[in-house]
């Protein structure tokens, strides 16, 4: 009598490769991050409207700080921060340090954010961003290279404001990537 065969077994095609590839999709977002970061503005733009430019290394930052902070941490920050100091040309270490403290914060308070509704978690950003600008005002003023002006706040403002945008694209590509 001979032996049934049996069917090989079916596994779902995107869940094997996708898992492994995780990384890619961080990397990824952190990279277009530092492309709009450094994306110029026409001429015709007067310069006061660079004010209005989220922070998007932060704002991406943060967001990987909440959903993965065992992946993503202060160690990321730092690197992020090194290529955006030689990205932008400014004091090396400069954002560094800033984006270190973000990092920091954004980990320490990670698990009260989770629960947090969209529009109490612009709040936080608010305020890290916020605390962000202040740092790196801070390091310019220090090296001289700046005067204060209440245009250096605006990015905290607008990140603030757009975060809930950021917070859900990001969560639909960490979902549809299957990124753990």
């Amino acid at each position: 009598m001979p032996m049934p065969v049996k069917a090989p077994a079916r596994r779902k095609p995107l869940e094997a490769p996708m898992r492994s590839n995780g990384l890619w999709v961080i990397a990824v977002s952190f990279l277009l991050a530092l492309v709009l970061s450094i994306l110029a503005l026409p001429q015709f733009v007067p310069p006061e409207v660079g004010y209005l430019r989220p922070h998007w290394v932060a704002l991406v930052l943060i967001y990987w700080v909440i959903a993965l902070p065992y992946r993503v941490g202060i160690a990321v920050a730092w690197v992020l921060g090194v290529i955006l100091d030689v990205l932008l040309g400014s004091l090396l270490g400069q954002h560094a340090i800033s984006l270190i403290i973000v990092a920091y914060l954004a980990s320490s308070l990670y698990q009260r954010l989770r629960m947090f509704a969209i529009w109490q978690q612009s709040l936080v950003v608010f305020a890290i961003i916020g605390l962000n600008q202040l740092v790196n005002f801070w390091i310019e003023s220090i090296a001289g290279t700046t005067q204060w002006s209440m245009w250096y706040l605006l990015p905290s403002v607008v990140s603030a404001l757009i975060w809930p945008w950021v917070f859900l694209a990001l969560r639909s590509v960490r979902r549809l990537f299957r990124v753990t």
